[in-house]
């Protein structure tokens, strides 16, 4: 049986014979291009600066994820601050929530690292190298994908690619690793030099071939609209009330004509390639390219403005804005509580995370003096912003005594440590086969603390071990 056939294009990147349609799109210079040009260079200067930056003696950001230990803004959080990382993690993903409800999907159009790139650093580049949309139209069309032109483009994007891929690194490893990175060669550091290369290809392929799939594809933001969108919401719309019905061209216009004349400017500038005119789909990201156009044509044959603009669809459709709603009210909420949770959290955590631990071999060891020691493993994690000396003493071990090795333990800002402490005391201290003692640790000045511990021994008042 063979597979009925296909009248028009199903998807915009797909051909109806099922080749790849690449999207060309011609760029539409109006005021909220402008607008969007000024916030993606911003964006872009942040993303390159971040790195540089050091808050009180550390990274603005570092996710340094072999030591588990993430640092923002001057704060490190390690594994122990797993509430916090939810309640941080949980507050980002309300905003978001709470964005698209009010303002649709501003996040793709105007701050996604795939729209900011894509748009105002990777395409201007091919429009300049391989001749305008024309150009690479007819390089398309004649499937010359090895014209020199096109491999000029790719060097290009190879270079940008490289530098992303190092400042993008930067973040995980820290722009001192970065530089021994760049400075040494690949045979003395082999597996950061294949995660270069990785990232690197990664990203190349991304803007030099994925381009618009990676939004209509690979993100789930778009599948997310039917949930997060209401018909209030606001969005880059068409006015169907106004445009239709549709009539090409000014001339010999029929009487009850709507103010679209047809000319498909919000289709040839769009980067995902649909028509806005059919409605909220999933492939609209939001950019603002199809307003730009059609103002701009609007202007040239004396219509009003604004037949593309941002509005809600209860608006378009003559229904009133209503400010107050579920979401915009539940989402705030919700926004409230887990971030005030994180910030009160964070502001009442204690200085040092601390951790006592019995030994994982045996509970206990039987001396040949009949005396038992038990090893106590003490871990602790520096919470603070500076180096601290941790001295570990141990209390209720009256006819014992203590071996602290490492009594005061050494421990950097955002750093955890662990050492051991081996208490000795006679047989006779395990009654009922346990004796509790409390350890005491104190860096002299941030933190002190008790920690009740159990420890272990024989059992039975004649010392018989069970």
């Amino acid at each position: 049986m063979s597979a009925p056939a296909v009248s028009e294009r199903v998807l915009p990147t797909l051909n109806v014979d099922g080749s790849r349609n690449w999207i060309r799109p011609k760029p539409a210079i109006g005021p909220w291009w402008r607008r969007r040009r000024i916030v993606a260079y911003l964006l872009m200067v942040v993303f390159f600066a971040i790195p540089q930056i050091t808050v009180r003696g550390l990274p603005a950001v570092l996710l340094d994820i072999p030591r588990r230990q993430f640092t923002i803004l001057g704060t490190t959080f390690i594994p122990t601050d797993t509430l916090l990382l939810m309640l941080l993690l949980g507050s980002c993903l309300i905003a978001i929530f709470l964005f698209s409800a009010l303002f649709g999907r501003v996040w793709c159009g105007w701050a996604c690292p795939q729209t900011v790139y894509m748009e105002f650093l990777f395409r201007p580049f091919e429009r300049l190298l391989e001749g305008g949309r024309s150009g690479s139209a007819l390089l398309d069309r004649d499937r010359k994908r090895f014209h020199p032109r096109r491999l000029l483009k790719y060097a290009v994007y190879l270079v940008l690619s490289l530098f992303l891929a190092h400042t993008f690194l930067a973040y995980f490893v820290g722009v001192r690793a970065l530089e021994q990175w760049v400075r040494l060669s690949p045979y003395q550091h082999p597996t950061p030099f294949i995660v270069m290369a990785v990232t690197t290809t990664l990203i190349f392929l991304d803007f030099a071939w994925f381009r618009e799939q990676t939004c209509l594809i690979a993100c789930p933001y778009g599948r997310w609209q039917s949930a997060l969108l209401d018909s209030q919401s606001t969005i880059v719309a068409y006015d169907f009330t106004r445009g239709e019905p549709r009539m090409r061209g000014m001339a010999n216009r029929a009487a009850g004509a709507g103010d679209c004349i047809e000319c498909g400017a919000c289709v040839l500038t769009c980067p995902t390639g649909i028509d806005i005119r059919d409605g909220l789909q999933m492939e609209c990201i939001h950019c603002t390219q199809c307003m730009d156009a059609c103002d701009a044509i609007m202007a040239k044959v004396g219509q009003p403005t604004g037949l593309i603009r941002y509005a809600s669809r209860d608006t378009l459709a003559g229904r009133p804005k209503q400010l107050l709603r579920p979401r915009v009210v539940v989402y705030p909420a919700a926004f409230t509580l887990f971030f005030g949770g994180f910030l009160f959290a964070l502001e009442t955590r204690e200085a040092a995370d601390i951790t006592i631990l019995r030994s994982g071999s045996v509970p206990f060891m039987l001396e040949a003096d009949s005396s038992v020691t038990n090893q106590v493993r003490v871990k602790i994690a520096n919470r603070s912003r500076t180096d601290h000396r941790y001295v570990i003493m141990v209390l209720g071990v009256d006819g014992g005594r203590v071996i602290a090795p490492e009594s005061p333990l050494a421990v950097p800002a955002g750093a955890q440590r662990t050492t051991s402490v081996f208490v000795v005391l006679p047989r006779s201290a395990f009654p009922d086969g346990q004796h509790n003692i409390t350890v005491h640790i104190t860096d002299g000045d941030d933190f002190t603390g008790d920690f009740p511990f159990n420890l272990l021994g024989p059992s039975g008042r004649n010392g018989a071990t069970p």
